[in-house]
């Protein structure tokens, strides 16, 4: 049995200790692993619903059940392994690379991911504005100020805007509020979802209001990409920027899935 497939799938080795150095490097090889199952599916287990790759379950990199918490994202993680070809690609897995991420990375380090996102409290996205030219301004006011009056009204927070890049200090209550509202989520895969979202978009704001159901996935990455959006139409569109923002989105609508994984 090869390294790829004893990574993914217990072997006679089950009860020896993972080793997840071995694992990562086996990955970060160059050489794409290739397919070495034939049907996808998963299984119910205590707990949730575990991926299975020719009827045998699957574990993720670091060795840990590959287990999902309910069967809308074990059905899409089952579809992603299904739709690859002769080698497995990750960057076409962005449920599966999340998933991996929940298990392996968040569910260890709670604490650590809480920190690491209540850090954009006190410098959201939506609190730095364009002092022209008018139609950037206006766009900006348009899909932002709804979220900071929901932010307001649901949150309990008041942000402070400033003008170009000057940094504000945001008031003590409202960074705590906010971290408060991150700590609260304590499900790993909503916690790795809401990290995902809240890095591509560079607003916690938009991405509590994914998590909490007030911005649909289009909505928030409509709300994220203003200033992309208005560039494109002031200087047109570049073919390969497309494509990045693409792959972004991908990742993007993957973790809003996940944010809603216990609703």
């Amino acid at each position: 049995m090869s390294d790829e497939t004893t990574d993914w799938l217990g072997g006679p080795g089950e009860n020896e200790r993972p080793d997840p150095v071995r694992a990562a490097r086996g990955h970060a090889k160059p050489a794409l692993p290739r397919r070495f199952y034939t049907e996808t599916g998963f299984s119910e287990e205590a707990g949730g619903l575990r991926l299975t790759l020719d009827g045998r379950p699957a574990n993720t990199p670091a060795r840990n059940p590959l287990r999902l918490p309910n069967r809308v994202l074990a059905e899409k993680v089952a579809a992603e392994w299904a739709a690859q070809d002769t080698q497995i690609d990750p960057a076409r897995m962005p449920l599966t690379r999340l998933a991996n991420t929940a298990i392996d990375g968040v569910a260890p380090r709670h604490a650590a991911v809480v920190d690491d996102l209540c850090a954009y409290a006190g410098t959201d996205l939506v609190a730095y504005r364009a002092g022209d030219p008018e139609r950037l301004v206006a766009a900006q006011g348009a899909a932002w100020d709804p979220i900071l009056a929901w932010a307001r009204d649901e949150l309990g927070v008041q942000v402070i805007l400033s003008e170009g890049i000057r940094h504000v200090e945001q008031p003590p209550a409202t960074v705590r509020a906010l971290s408060d509202a991150v700590a609260a989520v304590t499900d790993p895969f909503q916690l790795a979802g809401l990290h995902t979202l809240t890095t591509l978009s560079g607003s916690l704001l938009i991405a509590l209001a994914v998590l909490r159901g007030h911005l649909t996935p289009a909505e928030a990455w409509a709300a994220a990409h203003v200033d992309e959006t208005y560039q494109a139409e002031v200087w047109g569109r570049d073919a390969e920027a497309e494509a990045r923002l693409e792959a972004r989105r991908s990742e993007f609508e993957a973790a809003a899935d996940f944010v809603g994984a216990r609703r």
